[in-house]
């Protein structure tokens, strides 16, 4: 492992059918609060509610007043640090505190910089991200059951609320793609520009 490492990362939402994968390439020194963003953008979530990215019994997030002994601050943190000190190839990042989406985010390989390649990347991208605020899996399945039965007593309510049609297995990988690609452009180093004599 290098500082310029990439790590291959497959994130999967737990508990939900039909399944939510994503293949994701970061750099390993990415600061867990940036990985946060990433894992927002590759998932197709909005970034309202609170997260925690966990480690065994270790947990980042965003640390305040109101949490107590809450989080440890992610943005002080990076994956190839956590990975080293705690030891771990498996993290779990939980996304709204209220609906408790957990993912399991798993460390498939590190290899070297693509040269040319801005990082983070999207790689792959299975099955679509539930609709925020549906209840977590439970109401996710409770969902997808009234949106599937015209007969359902919550058809056209639940229809009406996600905005006219869900289909699970429609992921739009093109715009999670672009959505990674400009948090990867947005933090690509760029070098200091030299000052010539005057």
């Amino acid at each position: 492992m290098t500082a310029a490492s990439i790590a291959h990362l497959r994130i999967t939402l737990d508990d939900v059918e039909p399944a939510v994968v994503r293949r994701l390439e970061v750099p390993l020194t990415i600061r867990l609060d940036r990985l946060h963003l990433a894992l927002q953008a590759a998932m197709g979530w909005t970034n309202s509610p609170l997260y925690e990215i966990r480690a065994r019994n270790v947990g980042w997030g965003m640390p305040g007043p109101d949490f107590g002994d809450g989080p440890l601050d992610a943005s002080k943190a990076r994956l190839a640090d956590v990975m080293e000190d705690v030891g771990v190839k498996s993290l779990k990042y939980l996304y709204d505190f209220g609906d408790g989406w957990e993912h399991t985010i798993r460390v498939e390989r590190i290899t070297d910089p693509v040269p040319g390649i801005v990082y983070p990347r999207l790689i792959e991208a299975v099955g679509r991200c539930p609709p925020e605020d549906v209840g977590g899996p439970w109401g996710y399945s409770e969902f997808r059951e009234a949106i599937a039965d015209p007969n359902h007593e919550e058809h056209a309510e639940r229809l009406e609320w996600v905005g006219g049609t869900f289909d699970p297995a429609d992921t739009d990988a093109e715009a999670l793609a672009q959505a990674v690609g400009k948090l990867a452009r947005k933090w690509a180093r760029r070098p200091s520009a030299t000052r010539k004599p005057t």
